[in-house]
């Protein structure tokens, strides 16, 4: 995940250097030690920040090694949400259907679809160690490596019967311009699924999105299936980013159906 050009700030490079050291240092120092919200909060921080495309793959590397302990801490609800979304529009022919599982990091969203009756899964993300982790769990049948938003997808296009994105459609991660990439790839009549954050720093990202989401409808590439707000999302990272006296974010799913009938 990186964030889309003409947004990236660079870092200096020995900035960013000195500060990939002491994060690969930490996350050592955690992995043998219990974490706590606090950390997981500050992780979180880190994922969003402003730098190029290589010290943000350099950051999910190291970070695999305590991601899925992080997001079980911070009650991440995405991929089980997401996946139970899917599902519901896809009644049937759930064991024949290929999936295109986009960011999909360790594989936590396949995971959960395949609790769900889906058997066939790709997967692509920017990040080796994360990819590394994803095919040990035996979920996929293909992965590849993929700087998601810097280059198009390494795919033919109407192939998926389902596409999802979850996770990664936020500032500072995937440009949200990724989505006419998710529509090429899935097959007429087939699904794509996408989620984001509704928090305060997320809002002007969230409306490019449904902006650009409600301009393909309007060509007639795709047609709105369901759209679904998440109240409790996962655990804010800050007290800025919750709403109210909730500690949680809320967030969004949205589910597009592609035409049969491509103009």
């Amino acid at each position: 995940p990186y964030k889309p050009k003409g947004h990236v700030t660079s870092y200096n490079k020995k900035v960013g250097a000195d500060f990939l050291v002491q994060f690969t240092r930490w996350v050592n120092r955690m992995a043998a030690n219990p974490r706590t919200i606090t950390d997981v909060q500050a992780t979180f921080l880190s994922a969003h920040e402003n730098c190029t495309v290589e010290d943000k793959i350099s950051f999910y590397n190291t970070w695999s090694k305590l991601y899925e302990q992080d997001v079980t801490l911070l009650d991440y609800q995405a991929p089980l949400l997401a996946s139970t979304c899917l599902a519901d529009v896809m009644l049937e022919d759930r064991e024949q259907a290929l999936v295109l599982d986009v960011a999909c990091g360790t594989g936590l969203v396949a995971a959960q679809l395949q609790k769900l009756g889906f058997c066939n899964f790709h997967g692509l993300d920017g990040s080796e160690e994360m990819l590394r982790l994803a095919q040990s769990k035996s979920l996929y049948q293909s992965l590849q490596k993929c700087i998601l938003g810097a280059e198009s997808l390494p795919l033919s296009s109407d192939i998926y019967d389902a596409v999802l994105i979850v996770g990664a459609l936020s500032g500072g991660q995937v440009p949200y311009t990724i989505i006419r990439e998710l529509h090429r790839v899935t097959k007429p009549g087939g699904f794509v699924c996408m989620t984001t954050r509704s928090n305060v720093s997320n809002l002007l990202y969230k409306t490019q999105l449904q902006a650009l989401m409600e301009e393909m409808e309007q060509k007639l590439l795709w047609v709105k299936v369901k759209v679904e707000e998440i109240e409790l999302w996962e655990k804010a990272t800050s007290e800025l980013e919750s709403i109210g006296d909730s500690i949680y974010i809320p967030g969004t799913i949205y589910i597009y159906q592609k035409s049969r009938i491509q103009n």
